[in-house]
């Protein structure tokens, strides 16, 4: 089925208003891992500093995540992850007017953080891996970013295959969001996320950003996350410390298909990037 377009994402008591501007989602990896900025960021401190340096940039989103999901990552425990990501959720909450997002598949740390004051679970494993997740997410009306993977992150990698990446992906998306709606979560707090680099080989990445415009017919707003990836050194040759130009070149086309989110370490400069184009398209529009 098809939902009514959405013109703003509810998460908790907040709201984040959507169309008119592109909006900026910040990462904040609490991770001594992670493929771009493990280790950064990996202490509560600097992590809080990090996270405030990305609200005074333009981000309208902190997507905190303590256990990282690059290709090959290797599983944290749940306890790890708590410490890892509540005290920096602690740190921020009553700091930030902006929307707090945790990246998580646990329900228990999806439960702490939003007691805490977070207002996003952002799951990519589509609130599947953990039976507990959907209510958690429900009793709390917390926002959710409801992501495509093929796979675990060991192995996601390791021959991902397709008839049709962009039909099997928007499919597997529409059946999720119907079954988390028939579960009591409110439609109004899905955002879809296509999964880019989460199982998929460069054309089916590739595919997928083409195909923003189909992703967008179930009504819901979607949320794209390329920065610094795989993809852009493939296509580039770039290291992932070198992507930041391939990254907002990515970022530009997304926003030309239509996403509503953009998932980004280097705000500033995609915020540049963003309100020009929205701009533009506006006055093109008018």
């Amino acid at each position: 089925m098809d939902w009514p377009a959405q013109r703003e994402w509810l998460c908790r008591d907040r709201s984040l208003s959507l169309g008119e501007k592109t909006r900026i989602m910040g990462v904040v990896n609490v991770t001594p891992d992670s493929f771009s900025d493990g280790g950064q960021y990996d202490q509560p401190e600097t992590a809080v500093a990090h996270s405030l340096a990305l609200d005074a940039e333009g981000a309208d989103v902190l997507d905190v995540g303590g256990e990282s999901s690059r290709p090959g990552a290797t599983p944290i425990s749940e306890s790890e992850e708590l410490a890892r990501v509540l005290p920096v959720v602690q740190g921020l909450s009553g700091l930030t007017q902006k929307i707090i997002s945790v990246d998580t598949t646990k329900a228990n740390v999806a439960a702490a953080v939003l007691e805490a004051g977070a207002h996003v679970i952002n799951d990519i494993s589509a609130l599947e891996a953990d039976p507990e997740m959907v209510a958690v997410c429900r009793e709390a009306r917390a926002g959710v970013v409801v992501m495509h993977r093929q796979g675990l992150s060991c192995s996601m990698q390791h021959a991902p295959k397709y008839t049709n990446c962009l039909d099997e992906v928007r499919g597997y998306l529409e059946l999720r969001v119907t079954q988390l709606v028939e579960q009591g979560i409110e439609p109004a707090s899905i955002v879809l996320d296509p999964g880019i680099g989460f199982g998929k080989t460069l054309e089916h990445n590739l595919a997928l950003l083409r195909g923003i415009p189909e992703l967008k017919t179930l009504g819901l707003p979607v949320l794209i996350g390329l920065s610094r990836k795989r993809m852009l050194g493939e296509l580039t040759g770039r290291d992932t410390s070198d992507r930041m130009a391939a990254s907002l070149g990515g970022l530009a086309f997304a926003i030309q298909q239509g996403a509503d989110i953009i998932r980004v370490h280097d705000v500033q400069e995609s915020c540049d990037v963003s309100r020009i184009l929205d701009i533009l398209n506006a006055d093109r529009s008018s």
